[in-house]
């Protein structure tokens, strides 16, 4: 088992604190081994066994707990009269109907430390959010990054040479990295990650928004998967739709799109205006979680490169706690302008810078910008290529964390 530095220390600081403790994420990202390690972590600090309770709604001998009052009536049987402090977790704690108010009387009583997780990224736009103005931190989990990746196939493989590295570099770029998929062969994944997508639309999306034309929004989410890391906007599907003589209004898409986003199969990212400094509408990127759904749903990761290392390293930002927008700047365009902790860092991304053309293009927006903040060009190459005060940086160093170093 791999485990998840990065998120379990973002966790550490609210054990035991007054807060409910939220993880979301996609279907299968690693949210409930996250749970298990953070139990670990409290049974090394001297926590019985009988005082973490553990729920996780997937399996079948919780399905009979739907609403909050069977929750209530199954944990008070495992409470009973003992008065110690309790350890709560609650796995895709959406299928219980009323959650929200028995999170929220629990919290009040202070008997319990509470963690839930959940697969829509509007777990917490609804009650709970009213009821817990301030009193909750949400923790969004990824699938592995390449670091974990990596870490993963040396545990398992042995793998450390050179060739075997660039080997699974080009696999974390064909199929990602959904825990559940690795240590599997290609054909294995390819119907692992088809179930899995197939249970996101179907639980996460189409029931979810009671969402009737289902071959409406296939076609949606194949246009987006193609057009990956690429602008466009609502009305360029509305377009491509017309060639099958298929009608739709604009609304619509906005609307399956978001619904998409909600089941954390995809993340728009919005343009800004670096010159005055303003978000602007209705044209877009998005990119996909993880790069195997894109496989499997499109096909062409390898020989959409550029796209593909683009959605990787848009993948890593957010992972590091990025607020990501694309950048324009006149007629220029800036691929990630990325903001955390009031600074600014500019990124560019391209596969190879193979001639002077290519390099033209890549830096000569990030030096019209007259601001002090770092600039960056992420490639492939080996060769450090800096100039202008904008440090060129490979993308494989950027990712297992060298270029930190």
């Amino acid at each position: 088992m791999i485990k998840r530095e990065l998120y379990l220390n973002e966790i550490k600081p609210f054990i035991n604190k007054h807060f409910i403790k939220v993880l979301t994420g996609v279907r299968r990202c690693g949210k409930s081994t996250i749970l298990e390690q953070i139990i670990q972590l409290l049974k090394q600090k001297g926590i019985k066994d009988e005082n973490i309770i553990l729920i996780n709604f997937e399996l079948d001998e919780y399905f009979n707990i739907r609403n909050k009052d069977q929750l209530k009536e199954y944990i008070n049987k495992l409470v009973k009269n003992n008065k110690e402090k309790k350890y709560l977790f609650l796995d895709e704690v959406q299928k219980v109907e009323g959650w929200e108010e028995l999170v929220n009387s629990y919290l009040a009583k202070d008997k319990f430390d509470i963690y839930i997780t959940g697969s829509n990224a509007k777990l917490l736009s609804g009650e709970l959010a009213t009821y817990l103005s301030g009193r909750y931190v949400e923790i969004k989990i990824y699938p592995f990054s390449f670091k974990e990746f990596l870490k993963y196939k040396e545990l398992k493989e042995k793998t450390k040479s050179e060739k075997d590295y660039k080997k699974l570099f080009n696999e974390y770029m064909k199929y990602g990295a959904m825990p559940s998929t690795l240590g599997f062969n290609d054909k294995e994944k390819i119907k692992i990650f088809r179930d899995l997508y197939n249970s996101i639309i179907l639980k996460d999306v189409v029931q979810r928004n009671e969402i009737r034309d289902i071959d409406l929004l296939d076609r949606i989410v194949r246009f987006t998967m193609a057009n990956i890391g690429q602008l466009f906007s609502a009305k360029n599907i509305v377009n491509y739709l017309k060639k099958d003589k298929v009608s739709i209004s604009t609304k619509t898409i906005y609307n399956y799109l978001s619904y998409l986003e909600d089941a954390c199969l995809i993340n728009k990212v919005r343009r800004e205006d670096l010159i005055g400094k303003k978000l602007l509408n209705y044209i877009e990127k998005f990119y996909v979680v993880d790069l195997g759904f894109r496989q499997i749903i499109y096909g062409k990761n390898i020989e959409d490169i550029g796209q593909t290392l683009e959605n990787i390293v848009y993948n890593e930002l957010i992972r590091k706690g990025y607020d990501i927008t694309i950048g324009k700047f006149y007629e220029k365009e800036v691929d990630f302008v990325c903001k955390k902790n009031n600074k600014t860092i500019y990124i560019q991304v391209t596969y190879i810078l193979a001639d002077d053309n290519t390099i033209k293009r890549e830096f000569e927006p990030l030096t019209k910008i007259n601001d002090n903040y770092p600039k960056y060009v992420f490639s492939m190459d080996d060769f450090d290529r800096s100039r202008q005060g904008i440090k060129h940086v490979n993308i494989v160093d950027f990712l297992t964390g060298e270029m930190d170093k």
